[in-house]
């Protein structure tokens, strides 16, 4: 066995684990021989789903953190969230953020209830995605120079965003998956 740290764009700790010459019985697959991809396909849905509600709280931390700013920092004698410019900067956001939320929570209560949701499952994916770079990508501009430094949390959100839609099939793939299942 060999465990080796993977670099990555957000500074995660994720690792690759070899296990070379590792015999597994049948009976000790997975769903068994002939159900593994079934049963692999079923936990790559509930962990898709997962980092959609990651990115939907990260988005939501990033908004507040934007709004916050934008109420105290003064520019020309008056608070920035005054100007029209940031005020629809997060107001798409929030769009952005309450669209996620709705996807993800629709396709979690369908999961729940044994409903099956390949294809809301991939359309959280792909838009949360999308979302979650987009909300960072604005949250940045609002704090201007600031959001880029190391020794700010928007930094940390920005490569996570990034990280995030990349994870278990970015959202081009999740965009096959629902083209797929519309039977295109």
């Amino acid at each position: 066995m060999s465990i080796t740290p993977l670099k990555t764009i957000s500074g995660d700790k994720l690792f690759e684990v070899k296990l070379d010459g590792v015999k597994v019985p049948a009976e000790n697959l997975l769903g068994g021989k002939e159900q593994s991809a079934g049963d692999l396909e079923r936990v790559l849905q509930q962990a898709s789903l997962a980092k959609c509600a990651e990115m939907v709280g990260g988005a939501q931390r990033v908004l507040e953190m934007a709004v916050d700013y934008a109420k105290q920092r003064v520019q020309f004698n008056r608070p920035i969230g005054s100007f029209q410019a940031i005020q629809h900067h997060c107001a798409n956001m929030l769009i952005d953020l309450d669209c996620s939320r709705y996807l993800t929570y629709y396709a979690a209560w369908m999961q729940s209830e044994g409903i099956p949701c390949e294809k809301e499952i991939a359309m959280a994916k792909a838009f949360t995605s999308d979302a979650y770079i987009n909300i960072t990508t604005l949250g940045q501009q609002i704090h201007g120079g600031t959001g880029l430094i190391k020794e700010h949390d928007m930094q940390i959100y920005f490569r996570r965003a990034k990280a995030s839609a990349l994870s278990l099939g970015n959202a081009t793939f999740q965009r096959k998956m629902v083209a797929r299942q519309m039977g295109l």
